[in-house]
């Protein structure tokens, strides 16, 4: 398959204009700022849920024919986190976990060219990372033997309010492979994991080579996608704003411990990684950061440490410090950390506001254009998580 090309569609200022009939959104600067700060009046702080999850696991094959699925998948993961951030369940936002897999690649170093890329985590720069790094190459692509892997050596929360969710996406035959996947299916149902197949091709040959039964056991969803479809990123009106906004809530994170610089390097060059797909892209990903229950950076910033364990900082090592922080007292580090938690909390609002009149500007947009629901893997997993989530209590 040939390499994902990926295009940015540039809205006309008619369009916009059309567009803020249809969503009641005002061009004029200072009522859009008056609306900003009114929204941040009334609006209440994200109430993360302690109790339950979401958790997804992306199994992705990463043979020869490929290229386009990875290159989508890129393209789309922070739309999903988005898609999952928005989700609340009793009026809690739950805490969002991704894990990553490949499969079908011959360079694996397992039998059934399988791996575990991440576990289930809110690192979610890890997950760019890798998910960046991954190459293709041919392989057999044993979907039962992922799916057995992913559905009990990931750590899938006991919860029964918790949703969990495996999304499988190829383009060979289903049931390829010494493990069967039905018996596989069934085994992780009865751990309440919904088990979701992405075909990559037509849906007559997804149906005949038992993707579509793969789903129907996992009590999952079945789509299919051409994976060589190029994704269309609508641009709007906040895109800039909001990537203003991102660059101070860089500023924000106070690294800490042996890695913690190497890891509020990698924050940034995910940055770079995100934008180097479209400008779009890059404003999902700041979106993405905005949202407490799904980025989370407790393992290398002081500041989300601070928040976790309020405690820690009493028990800190001089040279577990940042060079700005060195030779200051506990007094002085706490009044730090605690100015730039505020200044993140005031940021991560301004950009929910932005962000859901951005989301309505890309609604009108979509609908007038008339773009299909599942016409890359990033649509199909969207359309999918509405309709579990709703079975399952949540809401959007």
């Amino acid at each position: 398959m040939n390499t994902l090309k990926l295009i940015t569609v540039s809205l006309s200022i008619a369009a916009f204009l059309s567009a803020e009939k249809t969503s009641g959104i005002r061009c004029s600067k200072n009522t859009d700022e008056r609306q900003i700060l009114e929204s941040n009046v009334s609006e209440k702080p994200m109430e993360v849920s302690k109790d339950n999850k979401i958790q997804v696991a992306l199994l992705l094959d990463t043979s020869n024919s490929m290229d386009g699925l990875i290159d989508q998948a890129k393209s789309r993961l922070w739309n999903i986190v988005n898609t999952l951030t928005t989700l609340k369940y009793n009026g809690k936002s739950p805490q969002v976990e991704i894990a990553l897999y490949e499969y079908g690649n011959d360079g694996l170093q397992d039998e059934n060219y399988i791996r575990q890329v991440t576990p289930l985590t809110q690192d979610l720069d890890l997950v760019s990372e890798k998910l960046f790094a991954l190459k293709t190459n041919g392989g057999n692509e044993y979907c039962g033997a992922v799916i057995r892997d992913a559905s009990t050596n990931l750590k899938w929360d006991g919860n029964e309010k918790s949703m969990k969710l495996i999304y499988i996406a190829g383009n060979e035959p289903f049931d390829q492979g010494r493990i069967g996947y039905k018996d596989v299916i069934s085994k992780a149902k009865t751990k309440n994991i919904y088990t979701n197949t992405i075909f990559c091709g037509s849906r007559e040959e997804g149906i005949q080579s038992h993707w579509q039964t793969g789903a129907t056991l996992g009590d999952g969803k079945f789509f299919n996608i051409d994976s060589d479809q190029k994704v269309i990123y609508i641009e709007t009106p906040y895109d800039v704003k909001i990537s203003q906004y991102n660059s101070q809530l860089n500023n924000t994170y106070i690294s800490y411990g042996n890695r913690g610089s190497e890891m509020k390097n990698k924050q940034a060059v995910q940055d770079v990684n995100a934008e180097s797909l479209s400008a779009s892209n890059a404003v999902e990903r700041a979106v993405s950061k905005s949202k407490k229950n799904a980025y989370k950076n407790d393992h290398w910033d002081l500041v989300d440490r601070i928040e976790k364990d309020k405690a820690y900082i009493s028990s800190m090592k001089e040279e577990e410090l940042p060079s700005e922080l060195k030779g200051k007292s506990k007094a002085e580090i706490t009044k730090i950390v605690a100015q730039k938690s505020a200044d993140r909390e005031k940021i991560q609002k301004e950009i929910e506001v932005l962000a859901k009149k951005r989301q309505e500007f890309i609604n009108v947009e979509t609908k007038k254009r008339g773009n299909s629901d599942s016409d890359d893997l990033g649509k199909a997993i969207e359309k999918s998580i509405a309709e579990i989530a709703k079975k399952n209590g949540y809401a959007f």
